[in-house]
């Protein structure tokens, strides 16, 4: 079952509304008990300049052919950044054929044997491909030694949001879980927004739903992220603490799949432990467990 972009445009609105404070939006509060925190809707269609019924419509999805003049209007008004302002856009205005189309077609997911050969090279950087739903599509040894095996993985465990909130092994890896899961549910959200029609999405929404409370907790913040670049600091049972930055590649002719690869400031002492973890890798030498090199990964 797709997702309800109508039901994922209202609450997203109305999470939006909820972080801003009439004092915040130039609004004077006259006090009083406020039923729920932030703008009301209201006071939302007045900034907006918009009838309150027109911005109501809207936030209840009664329909998706909003003018992009209305939409303008209602970003500026919440304030939205370039990634949220893109992600109202898709949920809020008809699909044209050719999204039709995308969205019908099969949903394989296939590396380049090109973008392979780069993975490889890279054998002193932790890099790999991600693709739609967080899917990991390819990935060098070191990436595979930093995080997890992914070849020992099968294909449908191949998948961030799956590992950061299903697998244990992830919480004591990474120094702020919490930061990494409500980043990978804030990618995730955003995927979903761009193919609101892919059954995937919606059953690995609900896969994760169901597994505990975490995800739903993280989920209904409503966060929208794209993976541009940052820094993660990863405890390794290996190498001991690393602090990584990532850079994000988006492919021209794909932008579903993503090249992420980690950087390492020079002469530090994450440095140091990369090049130790690099080492470990190449002589195929796993401890207590931890996975050593893996091979290029294969599509789904």
């Amino acid at each position: 079952m797709a997702l309800d972009r109508r039901a994922e445009l209202g609450e997203f609105l109305r999470s939006r509304r909820a972080r801003l404070r009439p004092e915040d939006a130039g609004l004077h509060d006259y006090g009083g008990r406020r039923r729920v925190p932030g703008l009301r809707r209201e006071e939302l269609a007045l900034l907006a300049g918009v009838s309150v019924d027109h911005y109501v419509r809207l936030e209840q999805g009664r329909t998706l052919h909003f003018s992009e003049a209305v939409l303008d209007a209602v970003a500026r008004a919440l304030r939205l950044d370039e990634v949220e302002r893109g992600h109202l856009y898709r949920l809020a205005r008809p699909w044209t054929d050719a999204e039709h189309a995308r969205e019908e077609a099969p949903r394989s997911q296939q590396v380049r044997p090109g973008l392979r050969r780069l993975l490889d090279s890279a054998a002193d950087v932790p890099a790999y491909v991600v693709g739609r739903n967080t899917d990991v599509l390819a990935w060098n040894g070191l990436a595979a030694a930093l995080i997890t095996d992914f070849g020992a993985l099968p294909p449908r465990q191949r998948n961030l949001a799956r590992l950061v909130f299903l697998d244990e092994g992830m919480r004591s890896l990474y120094a702020d879980w919490r930061g990494k899961a409500g980043d990978v549910a804030a990618y995730l959200r955003l995927d979903a927004g761009r193919h609101p029609g892919d059954p995937d999405t919606a059953e690995l929404i609900e896969e994760l739903s169901s597994a505990g409370p975490e995800f739903g907790e993280v989920w209904a913040e409503h966060r929208l992220k794209d993976k541009t670049h940052g820094r993660y600091l990863y405890r390794h049972p290996v190498v001991g603490e690393l602090d990584l930055g990532f850079e994000t590649l988006r492919l021209p002719d794909d932008p579903d799949q993503a090249l992420i690869a980690h950087t390492v400031e020079e002469g530090s002492p994450s440095e140091t432990a990369l090049r130790l973890l690099a080492a470990w890798t190449r002589e195929e030498t796993p401890v207590d467990g931890t996975p050593g090199t893996a091979s290029r990964g294969t599509a789904r």
